[in-house]
């Protein structure tokens, strides 16, 4: 653990995010701290509403005008980020030093102007360079992001490309500046699988080239399982369990990380209703009390309506907020999708034995 102290490159503590909202005040994030560490891919999932994008967005200083830190520091290369007010203050953090990938490139990108120019004065908004050299390092970014015929593609409109290929316009402009810490707010949502597939991909290779430290945003723990190197877990603004990918998936501890993971359909069983969640969540315009998750939660103990859960430690890298951790707490079961999970990874790494084995 103190190796990992040392790479960390942004540091999270007791973060609160309100927003004023006709007259009332919802709070969006209820005290997270969490650690990145320098050159992870790490992945915050969550339902829609979750907090896991403007818990992101902090870090840019992209809150919508009705939101603000309300509490809570945002440690990045020796400045607290929370402190910031002015546009002033983020010129030299945000593109430059953080970048964020959007939902849709489609809003993303200007339609009125080809997407060469679009992403050399992302390039330029940073660094006084002449415009030949700027338009040089746009034609390498569009080939680094793997568009073809890069000279005639710079002249092109957003319309004129398919989507899979809007997607990596707008990831070449987020990497104009080569950001330290790159964040992905559901890259892959509005694309088919294939696509949702060769966009990680490309992800990968751009974090290898550059160093890159990646945060995913996303609601299917399925899309980031061959991405990710640690995974958060959101639930109602707070951080409920994070882990090792291997961690969260094979040995899940909250019951909502267990609701998320049963409702993937690839461990849905044929001729069975898909699991889904069921009530909704908490209206976060009033005060929580207990476990946020604890009236979904069929397996709920009382204490879950009563006490907020601290953080229990499973391991050194894996902590989740639930009681169900807690030694006085009695042994509850988790569901049958999840000890499937752990029959899979089981099987997997007797796999790996034999062929270990029959070498």
């Amino acid at each position: 653990m103190s190796e990992m102290k040392q790479d960390v490159i942004l540091s999270v503590k007791d973060l609160v995010v309100k927003f004023n909202l006709r007259g009332q005040v919802l709070t969006a994030i209820r005290g997270i701290s969490m650690d990145l560490h320098k050159g992870e891919s790490l992945a915050i999932v969550g339902e829609s509403g979750s907090g896991k994008s403007v818990f992101c967005k902090t870090f840019m200083g992209l809150l919508d005008n009705n939101g603000w830190v309300d509490s809570g520091s945002i440690e990045y290369a020796g400045q607290d980020l929370a402190t910031f007010k002015k546009e002033k203050e983020w010129l030299h953090i945000r593109g430059k030093k953080i970048a964020m990938v959007f939902q849709d490139p489609m809003t993303s990108l200007n339609p009125l102007k080809p997407v060469g120019k679009q992403i050399q004065e992302a390039f330029t908004l940073h660094n006084k360079v002449s415009a030949a050299e700027a338009k040089k390092r746009t034609l390498e970014l569009l080939a680094d992001v793997g568009i073809p015929e890069p000279e005639r593609r710079y002249k092109q409109y957003p319309h004129e490309f398919s989507g899979g290929m809007r997607q990596r316009v707008v990831i070449a402009i987020a990497m104009a500046c080569v950001p330290e810490i790159l964040i992905c707010d559901e890259p892959t949502t509005a694309l088919d699988v294939t696509i949702q597939a060769q966009i990680l991909e490309l992800l990968k290779a751009l974090q290898r080239k550059y160093g890159l430290t990646i945060i995913y945003i996303t609601h299917d723990l399925g899309v980031v399982a061959n991405v990710a190197d640690r995974i958060a877990v959101m639930y109602a603004g707070d951080i409920v369990e994070i882990g090792s990918c291997d961690e969260v998936f094979y040995d899940p501890k909250h019951p909502y990380t267990w609701a998320l993971l049963s409702s993937l359909p690839q461990l849905g069983v044929k001729g069975e209703d898909l699991y889904s969640i069921q009530g909704t969540p908490p209206n976060l315009f009033h005060e929580i009390h207990g476990d946020a998750f604890a009236p979904r939660n069929p397996r709920a103990l009382k204490v879950d309506f009563v006490a907020r859960p601290p953080y229990f430690e499973v391991s050194p890298t894996h902590k989740a907020r639930t009681w169900l951790l807690d030694p006085r707490s009695p042994s509850v079961e988790p569901p049958e999708h999840i000890k499937n999970i752990r029959n899979i990874r089981k099987l997997k790494k007797e796999d790996a034995v034999n062929e270990q084995i029959t070498r």
